[in-house]
């Protein structure tokens, strides 16, 4: 199936002229009503042309063609033959429904809407604003979709034309339309479980986005593509013979090969922190049978003949995966290879590359394909918020996980037993305060792995963990969190902005308090633990105040700025030393709290429940700024003459000043303290990655290296 697929998008890159996209069309499919569309569709969008010069009407005769690979409902196709028309001619949406009927007006319309809504909210490609606002887009787009799932396949095949055709566009839009592929479009693809679009549109965005990294990948898999397919063809021949020896008939199953697709490599390498040649899944055979017991039958060959890598062994036949794709994943050793073995049904094997394009009939009397994932999909008003949460959601390998009464819940791989309860209910979530992963007890951020019985107890009230937020892996969690904690920030800040003015003023809170509200400040009081200059304005307001009704004593206030570590301090009361308070642990750039004790500040999580207890007389604390350009820097130089000397050169036509330098007695690792602007932290670490291997690079965040 997938070859096929190749073959026709190898076809449709030839295809430049509007006899041949036509021609291509109706040798895939052909009916008065595709014919009727066909020739409407060159009428309406008669003397267009697109960037390359070509006639425009090629660009929707071709999104017909790849959407007929999937499906051959002239309704779904003479939509998309139609797709651009209400955009970009004169002719309305009611013209294409009384000449081409409800059904097809509505699918262009979903297609319309998708068009309109990227055109005003994504971020143009003259700009160089982040496109994480394009996740505005994606967020509408995903909820003006759920009516029929349709319009989104049409939209991905569509998206992948223009993909093919991307080299007519200047270098900068290039890369815009491909980031907007992969972070909108191919998570779609990857949720709908449509592996053929999904893949092919990877790639496709790589080779835009990285060209050195796609070019690296590409010349080592053409460099050993011969190598590779002897070794796909000795593997294939052994396991033919095992089959036929034992009861399978030669009609009856299929064996394919594959080298894994080049983003997926570049993932794997990025994610493990290795090198292409150490990518164990670069090689893979699918065993491909007609019924699910054959394929534990087949499975059983294999491992009694060649032996596996338990580790890497996944039964989604008996756990399927939340998009329905089923396939059983193991990797054996053959000789000195490493192979991935994947084995399905035929009709898995369509499943997974269709995926929800295979159940096109869902409007006729069956059920509607799963898309509870849309709706579990929380969406936050903050665009960036909204971006990250869904990318983790999209982006994640899947785990299956039982209740206690064996209902299944598919999370990210990584997620967490607190993960797991708010995929039960909001509620569950709030208020989780134990979790038992079969039968034993552990911590809510505990990671679950597939397979996993969890059973949650929950107590009376909402409970807000808001140093745990990164570690929960579903948007949906992360969500929930966020909105406890904003609320619970809002109370901290509030309490925490009265004892810094009583640590101050030397009053109690129910004096400053009538102070407050008698220079209107009640709302926006809290901002003085974040913001010291408006804490300055507020004391000289609040010390006016106390002076004209004769409750101070003193004549000014004073305050100091003290820098201990990174740790800097404004206060009018002498302060000797700060003391770090491991009940909580805050790290570098943490929202942190100074609680006063004679001479000594204790430094806290602003989300304590400690000092949140004790929060009585405080200071204003902040971290300094320098402290994050700093990092530490382990890398693992080659056992050769010089390389100290060649690895110091290099950082340092890069501007990296070097505080300290260590290196191994027992090895090649070499330590450094490095400074440099820690917004180009990901540049640079790409940059070390290229040419030496990074054993550690973490900022010096943490306050007790300060």
């Amino acid at each position: 199936m997938r070859e096929d697929f190749l073959k026709l998008i190898k076809k449709i890159e030839k295809t430049k002229t509007v006899e041949e996209a036509s021609s291509l069309l109706l040798s895939k499919t052909d009916t008065p009503k595709i014919r009727k569309a066909l020739e409407f569709a060159i009428k309406a969008h008669h003397g267009q042309k697109r960037k390359s010069g070509e006639d425009y009407v090629i660009h929707p005769i071709l999104v017909a063609t790849i959407t007929s690979y999937f499906n051959e409902n002239e309704d779904v196709i003479t939509a998309a033959i139609l797709h651009d028309v209400v955009e970009d001619t004169p002719y309305t949406i009611y013209y294409i429904k009384d000449e081409f009927g409800k059904e097809v007006a509505n699918l262009v319309e979903g297609l319309t809407k998708i068009v309109e809504i990227r055109d005003h909210s994504l971020v143009p490609s003259t700009s160089n604003e982040k496109l994480a606002k394009s996740a505005l887009t994606f967020r509408k787009m995903l909820i003006s979709s759920i009516r029929d799932i349709r319009v989104l396949v049409i939209k991905l095949c569509d998206r992948l034309h223009n993909m093919l055709t991307l080299d007519a566009l200047p270098p900068k839009k290039q890369k815009r339309i491909a980031e907007e592929t992969l972070v909108v479009y191919t998570p779609i693809a990857h949720r709908l479980g449509i592996a053929t679009l999904k893949n092919i549109l990877e790639d496709l965005a790589f080779k835009y986005l990285l060209p050195e990294e796609y070019k690296k990948i590409d010349e080592y898999i053409k460099a050993n593509k011969e190598k590779f397919q002897l070794k796909l063809n000795d593997f294939i021949q052994k396991i033919e013979n095992l089959l036929l020896k034992n009861g399978f008939k030669e009609n009856e199953f299929e064996i394919k090969s594959r080298i894994k697709h080049y983003y997926s490599i570049f993932l794997k390498m990025q994610r493990k922190g290795i090198s292409i040649e150490e990518v164990l899944d670069l090689l893979a055979v699918r065993i491909i049978v007609k019924k699910p017991i054959e394929c534990y039958k087949a499975l059983g060959l294999v491992h009694l003949n060649f032996r596996p890598l338990i580790s890497r062994f996944k039964d989604y036949i008996a756990i399927p995966k939340e998009n329905g794709y089923q396939t059983i994943h193991t990797t054996v050793y053959n000789k000195n290879s490493i192979i991935e073995v994947q084995i399905r049904t035929f009709d898995m094997d369509k499943n997974a590359e269709f995926g929800i394009a295979a159940h096109w009939k869902y409007k006729l009397n069956t059920a509607m394909p799963n898309t509870k994932w849309l709706e579990d999909m929380k969406f936050d008003e903050n665009i960036e918020d909204f971006y990250e949460l869904a990318k983790n959601d999209l982006f994640s390998e899947d785990i299956v996980v039982y209740s206690p009464k064996f209902d299944t819940f598919t999370l990210p791989l990584g997620a967490t037993a607190l993960d797991f309860a708010y995929a039960i209910h909001t509620d569950v979530g709030n208020k989780a305060v134990t979790a038992y992963v079969n039968k034993e007890k552990v911590s809510l951020l505990h990671q679950l792995k597939t397979g996993d019985i969890v059973r949650i107890e929950t107590g009376e009230k909402e409970i807000p963990r808001c140093t745990w937020i990164d570690s929960l892996k579903t948007s949906k969690a992360k969500y929930e969190q966020k909105r406890l904690c904003r609320a619970k920030e809002k109370e901290i800040n509030r309490k925490l902005a009265i004892a810094i003015l009583e640590g101050i003023f030397d009053l109690d809170s129910y004096k400053l308090r009538a102070v407050i509200k008698a220079n209107n400040l009640c709302d926006s009081i809290p901002k003085i633990v974040d913001d010291k200059n408006f804490l300055k304005d507020v004391i000289k307001k609040i010390y006016t105040t106390l002076k004209k009704r004769n409750i101070l004593y003193f004549k000014n206030i004073k305050l100091k700025e003290y820098e201990f570590g990174n740790i800097k301090i404004l206060s009018n009361k002498p302060i000797n030393d700060i003391s770090f308070h491991y009940c909580c642990h805050p790290k570098y750039g943490d929202k942190i709290l100074g609680l006063l004790d004679k001479k000594e500040v204790e430094i806290h999580h602003r989300f304590c429940n400690n000092a949140e207890n004790k929060l009585q007389k405080a200071v204003f604390v902040e971290w300094t700024q320098n402290a994050q350009n700093r990092f530490f820097l382990v890398v693992r130089l080659p056992n050769k003459k010089g390389e100290l000397s060649k690895f110091i050169s290099f950082l340092t036509k890069m501007d990296i000043f070097i505080h300290s330098i260590e290196l191994g007695k027992d090895s090649n690792n070499c330590k450094m303290e490095i400074e440099f602007n820690e917004k180009i932290y990901e540049n640079i670490k790409n940059k070390i990655q290229k040419e030496y291997k990074i054993i550690e690079f973490i900022p010096k965040k943490d306050a007790y290296n300060g």
